[in-house]
């Protein structure tokens, strides 16, 4: 089949839209990926070893007049327009939507060339932009309804041929919210060896290093484990945190840390490559996935936890529903009360202690090799588009 993917973001990178382009052209399908670009040439055509992608130059208000997508007619007008144009180019046989957003207009497509749509939803997107800082402020509010967001969703994934989640749970939430089982597939963002590289790193000594990779927002709950961390101290005084990433956050939780005298105890380390997290997690203790529990969260698949306990680290998470089965089913970790910095402190004590043998790290490692990694997820891609086929 030839499949045309829609993105609205630059491409590259998307490490699971990469992972979806291999698969899929590794058995004998063709990938075309459509996506928008800020660089000043209208389009561009980049032929690639295995698909082709198609860029479009979008203007900054249009671009910004997403968050009203469905009050403004704009941005959807814009990829009409740059869909249709690639169809007049290039034999179609299915449309392939990134996110919720653009299913409206994977949904014109699939009915004026009637071909079948696919709809891969990465996050439950209307919980997520409930929670977003740009659609909570005055004006926000009025260019975006999280109430007409959560209509769309509902109406627009009727016209879904198959829909994709990355997690059982948000494939529960699909299927009650449409009142339908059939072609709901979980193709969660597990890994596959290749993808992430360990290194000889061992821990320092001298510290427990707690480990934390990722955004830098105030919904990563990073605040909570900065709050947690002069409980801790009172009975354990060599505890560290490390952070990697970069966010709007990071100057506040960085006041965080000087008021509660945190500087020598507290790391931020900014952006990092591949390569880098992999080293800094090997010198690390302990891995941190502390996300503040949300509809959204308790819907989420974060690559960094599949990194985690392949790597054979033990899991710090919060009581998110996804990220608490797998840690208890993989055994990897302990959870936590999201927002208690208190209960954080209790996880911490039990996990070093780990005195029921509730952490087996090589189990959980195991798993990743026979049931969570893309050789496995891959599977799931590949019969989704056997059925529509």
């Amino acid at each position: 089949m030839k499949i045309l993917m829609v993105l609205d973001h630059n491409f590259p990178p998307d490490h699971r839209v990469e992972k979806e382009i291999e698969t899929l052209t590794q058995n004998n399908h063709e990938v075309i990926i459509s996506c928008y670009s800020y660089k000043e040439n209208k389009e561009i055509l980049e032929e690639r070893d295995h698909y082709k992608i198609y860029r479009r130059k979008i203007s900054k208000l249009t671009y910004k007049s997403s968050v009203a997508a469905l009050k403004l007619p704009f941005y959807f007008r814009f990829w009409k327009r740059f869909l249709t144009d690639i169809l007049q180019k290039e034999q179609i046989d299915a449309i392939h939507i990134h996110d919720l957003p653009l299913a409206k207009v994977g949904a014109f497509i699939k009915n004026k060339y009637n071909i079948p749509l696919v709809v891969d939803l990465h996050e439950n997107w209307p919980a997520s932009l409930e929670t977003a800082i740009h659609t909570n402020t005055f004006l926000g509010k009025i260019l975006s309804s999280n109430k007409q967001w959560r209509k769309y969703e509902q109406s627009i994934l009727q016209y879904a041929n198959s829909i994709i989640t990355v997690v059982d749970e948000m494939r529960n939430r699909i299927s009650k919210l449409l009142n339908e089982e059939k072609n709901i597939y979980v193709v969660s963002n597990t890994i596959s060896s290749k993808d992430f590289p360990l290194y000889n790193e061992e821990p320092n000594q001298d510290f427990t290093t707690l480990f934390y990779a990722g955004g830098i927002n105030i919904h990563r709950g990073l605040q909570v484990v900065i709050k947690a961390l002069p409980l801790i101290l009172k009975e354990k005084g060599n505890v560290r945190l490390k952070i990697i990433g970069k966010g709007s956050y990071q100057r506040i939780l960085e006041e965080l840390v000087k008021n509660l005298n945190l500087n020598k105890q507290v790391e931020f380390l900014g952006w990092k490559n591949l390569e880098e997290i992999s080293k800094e997690l090997g010198q690390s203790d302990i891995a941190l996935i502390p996300h503040l529990k949300s509809e959204q969260t308790d819907c989420s698949s974060p690559n960094k936890l599949y990194q985690y306990i392949y790597a054979k680290k033990p899991i710090l998470t919060s009581n998110c529903d996804s990220l608490e089965r797998m840690i208890n089913e993989t055994k990897s970790g302990i959870s936590y009360i999201h927002n208690s910095p208190e209960d954080f402190k209790r996880a911490f004590f039990e996990l070093l202690k780990n005195k029921n043998n509730t952490v087996d790290l090589q189990y959980g490692s195991g798993l990743i090799k026979t049931k969570y990694n893309w050789g496995v997820d891959s599977q799931e891609l590949l019969k989704l588009y056997d059925e529509i086929n």
